[in-house]
Parts: C-alpha cells; structure tokens; sequence
C-alpha cells in the first residue's frame, strides 16, 4: 500500500468523523442527549447507526473466512438478519420498547426491564452481565480491525489495537450516544458503498453468477477430508442434516446469531433514540437493504473466495490463509481488488470497528454508571455525574482491549454467536413478556434471567467442545473437554438455555403475582394504543 496516497485519505476521513464526533459533543447537553441521543435522530441515521452497529469487523472479517469454508448456507444467517434483526426488531418490537421507555423514563436496556418488572436485582444483574460479558465481544471485533489492518497496511497488530481503541475512547467520552450515532451514520454509508463494489467486483472476477456459482458447485470433491467426515456436502449445499456440521452452523452460527440480535442491549437501545413509531417504520426498508449488503454479500464473497484462490492459486481459501478465517478477507482483497478499492475498503473495516465498538463501549458505560453504581446509591465521582459513565467508558476500553491481546486466532465468529446466544437466553424471554404478556411479574422474570446466564454459560464451560476446551475447566476439574458425547458437543445452549429460561418466567409467573403487575409493560402499552 502506497501510504502517501493512503494517508491523505485517513487524515480526510478521521476530520469527518471528528467533525461529526465534535457536532455529536456540542448538541450533548442533557443526561438523555448522553444515553439515548436526545430521543429525536433522524430515522435515516438511526438506521444507517444500527446497521453500522450490528455488523462489525466480525461480520466483514471473521464471519466472511467462516462462510469460505461453510459455504452458501451461511445465507440463512442473513435471512435471519433481515427479517428478525430489521423488520421485526423495528416494526414489532422497537415500536413498543421505544413507548415504553418514554412511559417508564429509562434510557438504557437493563433500567427498561427493572423498572417494567419493578426489581432493582433485574437492573444490577443485567448490568453486570452486560459489564462483564461484553468485553469479550469488544475484544474480538477490535482483533477483526487490527488483523485487517496489520494485514493491509503492515501496522503492529498490537499498535492497530491502541489506534482503533485510543480514537473509540475520545469520542464516546466526549460526545456520548449523539457523537456515535451521527458517526455510524457516516461509517455505515462507507461500508454500505464499499460492499456494494466488494461484491460486484468478486462476480467479475469468478466469470460472473452463473458460472461463479456452477464453478462453486463442480468444486465438491475438492473439500476437506474433515470437513467431509464432519457432514460438508459442498459449498453450495446445506451440511448432511444431523452432522456436526450441520449443528454448529444451525444452532451456533444461524440460530445463535440470527435469534441473539433480537436481545442485544447495544441495538435495542436504539429503538429509543426516534421520536415517534413511523421513524421506525421508515427505518426499516434502509436497515433491510444495508443489511443485505452487509451479511449477504460478505456470505456469498466468502465462499466464491474458494473460487478465485483455486484459480489463481491452485489452492483453497483456507489453505492460502494458513488456516485462519479471520485472514480469508483480507488476503483476497489485497490480491483481487484493484489498488484504489484496498485503500477505500481500509476505510471501510475502520468503520465498521469504530461503529461497533463505540457503541459497545457506550452500552457498557451506560450499564456501569446507571444499572450499578446508580442502583447502589453511587451518584457521583469526584463530584461530578458524567463522570461515572466516562469511567465506565474507560474501564471496558481497558478490559476489552486487554482480552484482544490474549485471544487466539479464527475466534471472531465463534465469540460473536457466544455473546449473542447468551443474550438471547438471558434477556429474550423477559423482553418478549415485558412487551406483549402483562401476567409477567417480578419474580418470574429475576428467575428467567438468572437461569438463563446461567444454563448458557454451564453448556459453553461443560458441554460445548469448541468453549469448553478454550476455557479448560471442564477437564481440569473431571478431566474431560466435554462431560457430554455428540451431539451435544455441537448443540449450542441456546437450544436449551433458551427454552428453559422462557418456561420458568411463564410458570414462576403464573405462580406468582406482583402488585405492580397491572401498571407498566404490556398493559400500561394497550391501554396506550387504545386511548389513541
């Protein structure tokens, strides 16, 4: 890379964030400007903000060298993320988390079901799962970022992390969500260009659909030996119903992730930032298209990778990676795409971390200062009230990045589907009965939570292989990676963490009654829509 043309670019690209940043700062006046961007984005930005959220280097990077050796069926994952992650988390339940938010005053994800379910202990403990969990999520799309930056630029892999981290940090501290919101914006129209021609350039260079596709389909025989043993059929077909290929991209990757989006904190907060439910409507045909762009085209990219590498290496993707996925996309941007793409598309993976990453370290700030300390009685530090979520913002910066410099390679997409499918089984069914079932009460919804961390986190320490031998203390304490055979090595525990998190909030409600059952939530919303 030519770095005196790359460099301009940078230095045109960091002004315009910074001005959008400074705006974002000088428009923050308010506790709500800092934690909900003032309730009154533009639907246009809100949109471009989530999608720019919601697909990270993990997606671009991690997801697209996964999809290089899954192959096609990784497109049920963008599916997913059209219909559940835009139409369904605007229209359906955006609409009601945004009235409900303004009808119990709260502006983080944690305070919404505390106060819907009247139990400070929902509020501290989802704040603290959030606290805790999250850096982990952070650490591994700041590792997508460095790696594509040490890949295209020769940039220390360790110096990208402090880069991406230092530029997050000032900011987030600066001009709270108003600042990240209006750069995601900008950083999501980048990514959505630059995708676009990613996408298009790569049928060029495969001889175009048909015979990119035919090409895919005729290379059958050339899979993998474990791949093959494990249930792989192609790149164009689904793995052999039942295998352990078909499970993990089933339960962990498809479902994990395509469930998971309807419970992150970091996305549904933005459900609160519009003024009225037809900015969501309006949101949703722009969400729906930048996420095609996104996911779709980086899950058809990857897998034609196999493709062009075959063609002009002689090898497959994997293969001419080293065996990691998280350098699949890199490498064939930097052999395939002409010069002038491989700088703009630079551009386009610095987004797509500093979109993700500001707003994970915001929901992480907010949960600290807010959901903890606030609930504790801490109000203040040195003083000052902004403060505590600036030390927020600090502390997960710290401990995110610190985990990146410890992660192992090819773990992007694997850690995503973990943060995701614990979130699922741990906020979903509490969220849904916020929302739609007023029967829902406090102690009902302590114990959903509760189980549903917990049983999530039991089956990735214990029962499933790939966590269970990175975390190592199922066989240091019984001497086995797994305490369970196939297929329960492959299942991920949403499938059952999932489900048994949602029985136990129906029964322990139905067991149960709150006093304050009649007053917020799902009625307090009907009889909303009934007076309009």
């Amino acid at each position: 890379m030519n770095l005196a043309v790359f460099i301009p670019l940078l230095v045109v690209y960091f002004l315009i964030m910074s001005g959008l940043a400074y705006y974002g700062y000088r428009k923050t006046v308010t506790e709500a400007d800092y934690l909900v961007a003032g309730g009154n984005i533009n639907p246009v930005v809100m949109a471009l903000s989530y999608g720019a959220t919601f697909i990270s280097t993990s997606s671009l990077i991690g997801f697209g060298g996964v999809s290089s050796s899954y192959g096609f069926s990784l497109l049920w994952l963008a599916f997913l993320n059209i219909v559940l992650g835009v139409f369904v988390a605007f229209a359906i339940f955006g609409t009601r988390i945004r009235r409900l938010s303004r009808k119990l005053n709260v502006f983080t994800f944690p305070s919404l079901l505390g106060e819907r379910y009247q139990s400070n202990f929902i509020t501290i403990f989802s704040g603290v799962m959030i606290f805790i969990f999250m850096p982990a999520y952070t650490s591994i799309v700041l590792v997508g970022g460095g790696r594509f930056l040490e890949e295209a630029l020769g940039v220390n892999f360790h110096v990208a992390l402090f880069l991406i981290a230092a530029v997050v940090s000032a900011y987030v501290l600066s001009g709270g969500l108003k600042a990240v919101m209006y750069t995601d914006a900008f950083a999501g129209l980048v990514m959505l260009v630059m995708m676009a021609i990613f996408l298009f350039i790569t049928y060029q260079a495969v001889g175009g659909v048909t015979a990119g596709h035919s090409a895919l389909t005729a290379m059958k025989d050339l899979v993998p030996e474990d791949l093959v043993a494990q249930g792989h059929q192609g790149w164009t077909s689904m793995p052999e119903f039942g295998s352990p290929l078909w499970w993990t991209l089933v339960s962990t990757l498809i479902m994990g992730v395509g469930i998971g989006v309807l419970a992150q904190p970091q996305l549904a907060m933005r459900a609160m930032t519009v003024k009225d439910d037809r900015s969501l409507y309006r949101s949703v045909l722009i969400g729906g298209v930048f996420i095609f762009f996104m996911t779709g085209a980086i899950y058809m990219i990857g897998p034609l990778s196999n493709v062009y590498f075959s063609n002009t290496e002689g090898a497959l993707s994997m293969s001419v990676a080293g065996g990691n996925p998280d350098t699949v996309v890199p490498i064939l941007i930097g052999q395939m795409m002409p010069d002038w793409f491989v700088y703009l598309f630079t551009l386009t993976a610095v987004s797509a971390v500093l979109s993700t990453v500001s707003s994970l370290i915001h929901v992480q700030a907010s949960s600290f200062s807010e959901d903890i300390l606030k609930k504790m009685g801490i109000t203040s530090i040195f003083g000052k009230k902004a403060g505590l979520a600036r030390l927020g913002v600090i502390i997960g910066m710290v401990a995110a990045v610190l985990l990146a410099y410890v992660l192992p390679g090819g773990v992007i997409a694997q850690a995503t589907a973990f943060w995701f499918g614990i979130c699922a089984a741990g906020f979903l069914p509490v969220l849904i009965g916020a929302l739609f079932w007023r029967k829902g009460t406090r102690t009902g919804a302590n114990a959903s939570v509760v189980v549903g961390f917990v049983i999530s986190i039991i089956g990735f320490v214990f029962f499933h292989e790939k966590e269970a031998a990175a975390f190592g203390i199922s066989n240091a304490l019984f001497g086995k990676t797994a305490l369970a055979g196939f297929p329960m090595t492959h299942i991920d525990p949403l499938f059952y963490a999932l489900p048994l998190s949602a029985a136990v909030f129906i029964v322990v409600s139905l067991m149960t009654k709150d006093k304050h059952a009649n007053k917020t939530g799902a009625d307090t919303l009907k009889k909303e829509v009934i007076s309009k």
